[in-house]
């Protein structure tokens, strides 16, 4: 497929991409994603996402191995630690709610970044969805540090924090979201410490890398000063000039690059399930 760019929204052969807000998100029209996809079209849809971090879809007909298909021809996939999991294909993980609030997803984070090499992104579409609300936003980790001033630029710029399975493992086995054993899992993965600070390769960019569910202290830094400095830092990324929201629909898929963006899946709904498949692709390595 032959591709070109235009001024504005990007035209990439029968392709469209049209930015959701100035810092982050687009959606994407003009491709099946069912179907099998050429190079040109891989290619396209990975400069989209180099681009706005996250992509979204409409109008897909996907089943759980046209999922899977799709996933692969972005990277390899990895099974995530904990959490149920489809019957048929382990590297599913259902996300299946009917009363969300404060079961994790209600909180600004990025996924499993506990793991040595944190996962490159993940790929969600919506299988059940209430009459109203579900909503997931989306906020840029470029924008936010871009955001700071240049003293705490300094002070944050090689400095790094502990990412820890335990909080939220424990939060999902006191919901039924998980049965592993917390001593086990915990021996398995160990907390790792991340920069909290990370640079694109592609663009140089600097990116944000902390997160509410994930990201339990920032190394060097007395209790105190911890006390004062992260709860900032996670309460930074709520600013609405960092972020795009979206609206779910029958057959909407969204592709996001888990190292430069958070979620925020809005819970706002109760009695009526919400059933989502998320597939998330390997981290490239450790950081």
């Amino acid at each position: 497929m032959p591709v070109r760019a235009s001024v504005g929204d990007e035209v990439m052969g029968s392709i469209e991409v049209v930015a959701s807000t100035v810092a982050v998100g687009a959606e994407v029209r003009g491709v099946d994603l069912a179907g099998p996809l050429d190079d040109d079209t891989v290619a396209a849809l990975r400069a989209a996402l180099g681009r706005h971090a996250v992509l979204f879809f409409r109008d897909q007909d996907l089943t759980p191995d046209t999922h899977l298909a799709f996933a692969r021809r972005f990277g390899p996939i990895t099974v995530a630690p904990f959490g149920p999991k489809h019957p048929d294909h382990p590297e599913i993980t259902v996300l299946d709610q009917l009363t969300p609030a404060g079961q994790g997803a209600d909180n600004w984070h990025a996924d499993n970044t506990f793991q040595p090499a944190p996962p490159f992104g993940s790929i969600l579409r919506a299988v059940l969805l209430p009459e109203v609300g579900g909503d997931t936003c989306f906020a840029s980790m470029f924008a936010a540090y871009d955001a700071l001033s240049p003293r705490l630029k300094d002070l944050l710029d090689g400095m790094t924090a502990v990412h820890d399975i335990t909080r939220m493992l424990r939060l999902a086995l006191a919901n039924g979201q998980a049965t592993e054993g917390l001593e086990a899992m915990q021996r398995a993965y160990p907390p790792h410490e991340h920069p909290v600070v990370r640079t694109d390769p592609a663009t140089g960019r600097k990116a944000l890398f902390v997160n509410g569910n994930w990201t339990s202290r920032l190394v060097g830094l007395t209790a105190r000063e911890n006390d004062a400095l992260l709860p900032f830092l996670l309460d930074h990324v709520r600013a609405p000039e960092f972020q795009c929201r979206f609206r779910w629909a029958p057959g909407s898929v969204a592709f996001w690059d888990n190292r430069w963006v958070q979620h925020y899946g809005v819970a706002d709904y109760t009695g009526e399930r919400r059933i989502m498949h998320r597939i998330t692709l390997d981290g490239d390595v450790p950081v």
